[in-house]
């Protein structure tokens, strides 16, 4: 089948089984490495995008489901000239990744805070990240991160 969506900001069409995981769609037909696979249960969240500006976790989507939809990964949220945005800016300063495996997970649930929420508190930052698991950081540097983009 033919699924037709918006992949940040630009509209795509991709020939695939509706079936197919929308994680698998994005990495292997689309190129958007970015997403990256952790459990394939939905459990960590490193394959988190934006469907409609809710955080999804992208194993547990099927692509026909984005049919129509406007979809965005974390390479979405750089400028079009590859200029990053202040949240990445902020998680390369402050030491936020360290494998990488859980940053594009963390970069859009806390973007998606960061609209929603004018001046997070640590706590408020805290819940906003709490679907995606990192091994590495120990969260410290992320939500230092985070909270430098509310000044």
């Amino acid at each position: 089948m033919t699924v037709r969506f918006t992949l940040n900001g630009v509209p795509v069409s991709v020939e695939c089984a509706g079936s197919r995981r929308l994680l698998d769609t994005l990495r292997g037909d689309l190129g958007k490495t970015g997403t990256k696979e952790g459990c394939g249960e939905g459990e960590c969240g490193a394959c988190s995008v934006l469907i409609d500006g809710e955080v999804v976790d992208s194993c547990l989507v099927a692509v026909g489901q984005v049919e129509g939809r406007n979809v965005l990964t974390v390479e979405g949220l750089a400028g079009p000239d590859g200029t990053l945005s202040r949240l990445q800016q902020a998680f390369i300063e402050h030491g936020a990744a360290q494998c990488g495996i859980c940053t594009p997970g963390m970069l859009l649930a806390a973007h998606v805070l960061l609209q929603r929420t004018i001046r997070p508190s640590a706590a408020d930052v805290r819940e906003g990240l709490a679907g995606n698991l990192c091994r590495c950081t120990g969260y410290t540097k992320i939500i230092e991160a985070v909270l430098s983009c509310t000044t």
